[in-house]
């Protein structure tokens, strides 16, 4: 990563703390296996396929603790400009509004300025990832038989934060030079989420209707 990068994507302005993975836990090793694989420039699709003899829930839950960490590293620069007034409802532009429910104080779709709909979010994806009965990370504990779903709704909703950030924020990205940055994040968390379906195809489709993205058309155009 080039120091102008490393000066834009500083820990320092994550909107949530980065959530680590526990040194000794299959989950740490994972990860470690996935970053050499990525840093040797292997092919993004097949540094997403699950490895020979792992676990696929083990490979699924720390793929998405690190999609967490990495996507709130990207709005974290683009929080001080996602404002009330700039972005008075979540959206991917005119045709899409993204509203909040959750089981406590929202029990109905409900119509949030962008900065809430985002802060609510990263609270419920905090509290699905620290929940050892959902995210176990002692050896022998197994996953929820409910896990797969879970993940799907977190990689259905983080993905709402691409498109609100590509749609909406991202001449602030370029502005940065993070361009090429935010576009491998997001080319590896589609990779990831398609190979192993964790996403419904008409989620994508805003993304798909932008150019904002400059990504290949053998991946943005999979139907």
């Amino acid at each position: 990563m080039s120091i102008a990068l490393k000066q834009v994507f500083n820990k320092d302005k994550t909107f949530r703390p980065k959530r680590k993975f526990e040194p000794g836990t299959q989950r740490f090793e994972l990860h470690k296996k996935a970053q050499v694989s990525l840093s040797s420039g292997v092919d993004l699709r097949a540094a997403v396929a699950l490895p020979h003899g792992e676990d696929l829930n083990d490979w699924v839950a720390m793929h998405v603790v690190d999609f967490f960490n990495r996507i709130n590293l990207i709005y974290g620069t683009v929080c001080e400009f996602c404002t009330e007034k700039s972005c008075p409802v979540m959206s991917g532009g005119p045709r899409y509004e993204y509203r909040w429910q959750d089981d406590h104080k929202y029990k109905k779709p409900t119509a949030l300025p962008a900065p809430k709909y985002m802060n609510l979010l990263m609270d419920w994806i905090e509290v699905q990832i620290n929940n050892e009965d959902i995210f176990p990370t002692s050896m022998g504990i197994p996953f929820p038989k409910n896990f797969t779903q879970i993940c799907k709704k977190i990689i259905c909703r983080l993905f709402r934060v691409f498109v609100h950030v590509y749609i909406h924020h991202f001449d602030r990205m370029i502005l940065m030079g993070a361009e090429a940055h935010v576009n491998t994040c997001y080319k590896h968390f589609y990779y990831f989420s398609t190979e192993l379906n964790l996403i419904d195809r008409k989620e994508l489709e805003p993304l798909r209707m932008t150019g904002r993205c400059h990504l290949e058309t053998d991946w943005t155009g999979v139907t």
